[in-house]
């Protein structure tokens, strides 16, 4: 199994000590956790796209640049693209030049994004999102794969052999497509053989479990290779601690500011406390051992490939963050990743050899 480290950039008051860091430093933090990803064996890093408080994640290219000339290994994902919002021209300019500062360690999850402030700044309301975002994706596919492209839909204006440029690192991109409870998604990544990742975070297992078997059956029906399917999956929350009491107690602050958080924006309550927020939700929170039941117990029921921890909004410092890490990759890594066989991500193209050029040799400089 795959682990990628996931955050959206949530910017609120910490939940032991009430203060809510500067955006500045809340910014430098991500990437700073980016770069220690990498240096204890994580797969992936992956940054979401929102566009309204509490969340700094509205320009996911920006941050992802800054992470990728601050690594060099792991896997750049975004988490997810809000391909329903964006020109898929521009979108598609952001992420070939992303793809080429990273030297081909892209991959993208997009989605019809989420939040109130949608309709407001981009006139994207639930009516026509998931149109938007199908025919955002059916263009943004083709730009990625042809030199000119001819093109005409509802939401932009039609495109004449038009030729976009930079060209990309990667021939095509790996594209997957979020959902939380949408068919309309699940579709259109059964459509186009794309894989399927399932937020995994809001509900009990059982709607996403129901969501993902649905992929699998479109997936075979629209003539693919039941073998070639594959899936992702997200996690509510992460604290590992020797015991699950220590986890537990550890974990309550955190859990009381998103309690707060929910009560505070109309949102439902799912989970009315921490004890059945750790029990029925996908949230791992607990022993290393109890973990990797956990992961495996959902992964009998979504044969997922692809796990991501989401480091929102924990309240811990960053020694204490990464010893939560540490100990995740020491004692619960190592059994996902023997128990659960997983494809390769992206990973770094080699540099063609006349791309090469001595430090001190000018560009343009003839040979």
């Amino acid at each position: 199994m795959k682990v990628l480290v996931l955050t959206l950039i949530t910017n609120g008051p910490d939940p032991v000590t009430g203060r809510t860091p500067t955006p500045n430093a809340r910014l430098r933090r991500v990437v700073d956790n980016a770069v220690l990803a990498e240096e204890l064996g994580f797969d992936g890093y992956a940054v979401g796209e929102r566009h309204e408080r509490p969340f700094l994640s509205s320009a996911p290219p920006v941050v992802l640049s800054h992470i990728a000339a601050r690594t060099s290994r792991i896997t750049l994902f975004t988490g997810v693209t809000t391909l329903a919002l964006l020109d898929p021209v521009r979108a598609y300019e952001d992420y070939a030049t992303l793809d080429q500062l990273a030297d081909g360690r892209l991959e993208l999850i997009i989605g019809k994004g989420n939040g109130a402030a949608q309709a407001q700044l981009f006139h994207v309301t639930p009516d026509d999102q998931w149109d938007r975002n199908a025919e955002g994706y059916e263009l943004f596919r083709r730009l990625w794969r042809e030199e000119r492209t001819t093109w005409s839909g509802r939401f932009r204006p039609s495109l004449v052999d038009a030729e976009t440029w930079p060209p990309p690192r990667q021939h095509p991109i790996r594209v997957w497509h979020g959902s939380a409870t949408s068919k309309e998604s699940v579709e259109v990544a059964a459509r186009y053989g794309d894989p399927l990742f399932s937020a995994n975070v809001t509900n009990p297992i059982e709607p996403y479990a129901e969501l993902i078997s649905y992929y699998r059956e479109r997936w075979a029906a629209h003539g693919h290779h039941p073998a070639a399917a594959l899936v992702g999956a997200g996690t509510a929350a992460f604290h590992i601690a020797p015991t699950s009491q220590q986890a537990i107690e550890e974990f309550r602050p955190a859990f009381a500011a998103r309690l707060a958080a929910a009560e505070r924006f109309g949102l439902p309550i799912v989970f009315p406390t921490v004890e059945d927020f750790v029990e029925r939700s996908s949230a791992l929170v607990g022993s290393a051992a109890q973990i990797v039941d956990k992961v495996l117990r959902y992964h009998a029921v979504f044969g997922h490939e692809v796990l991501h921890l989401n480091l929102d909004g924990d309240g811990l410092s960053p020694r204490r963050q990464r010893e939560q890490l540490e100990l995740f990759q020491a004692e619960v890594a190592p059994a996902l990743r023997a128990a659960v066989p997983s494809r390769p991500l992206a990973s770094a193209v080699p540099r063609d050899p006349d791309d090469a050029r001595p430090a001190d040799e000018p560009v343009g400089a003839s040979r």
